[in-house]
């Protein structure tokens, strides 16, 4: 089953020479994702900045700004940092490429010629990874919604409308229905955590531990609404 648009994940992959781009996209189009051209490491830098990438594949060895540049680049700038990368050279490389590689914060190294399902199977990881961490950051932005709440009550609209006698006798009948909400709004947002601390359970890497940090806060901002509902 194909994925929509609106799921597909966008891969980069950046090589100076075509027949290696064409070479590329052909290995990796039965995952079915967003594949998007870099001729060299400007063009890249160009690409990363216009968009969101689940991984770069950076081929090594580019007139100018070559792959191990254009990847301490990357890794330079707040909006990219986090992207990995996987970095791909021939067969006459040097035998410290891979250390230079890693050095400049590569994710994963591969030699040409590749195996095609070896290079799927790397790509296929971090596609999954980017996956859970949207999910993550979605979930996340839905408890923020809830915590903070989103736009102006029913009550607030009827009690503008009443007189001042009708307020009264409203405040006496509403409060049990604001209770129930705000149980029911915890009890969302408790559900909500449950989700997200799944989903944590699976993901890995750096994203996924600085997004456990933002679930934590917002814990402890449930522990607090629990804490005055049991004083209320």
């Amino acid at each position: 089953m194909s994925t929509s648009a609106s799921e597909k994940s966008s891969i980069l992959i950046v090589d100076d020479m075509e027949e290696n781009l064409v070479a590329l996209e052909a290995v990796l189009g039965s995952l079915d994702q967003l594949v998007v051209r870099a001729h060299s490491g400007e063009e890249a830098l160009k690409a990363m900045l216009r968009q969101e990438f689940a991984v770069v594949l950076l081929d090594v060895l580019m007139p100018g700004m070559d792959g191990f540049e254009t990847a301490a680049n990357i890794k330079r700038l707040d909006q990219t940092k986090d992207v990995p990368i996987i970095l791909l050279t021939g067969t006459d490389a040097d035998t410290d490429y891979a250390y230079r590689g890693y050095a400049v914060g590569a994710a994963d190294f591969l030699t040409k010629p590749f195996d095609p399902w070896l290079l799927r199977t790397k790509v296929n990881v971090f596609l999954e990874l980017h996956r859970k961490n949207r999910q993550l950051a979605a979930q996340a932005e839905q408890l923020r919604r809830l915590l903070v709440g989103d736009g102006t009550s029913d009550e607030t609209t009827e009690g503008a409308a009443s007189d001042e006698t009708q307020e009264g006798a409203d405040a006496g009948a509403d409060a049990p229905a604001n209770g129930r909400e705000s149980g029911e709004r915890l009890a969302e947002i408790v559900n909500r955590l449950a989700q997200i601390e799944l989903l944590l359970r699976d993901a890995e890497g750096e994203t996924a531990t600085g997004l456990a940090d933002r679930i934590s806060d917002m814990e402890h901002a449930v522990d607090t609404l629990r804490v005055r509902g049991d004083s209320a």
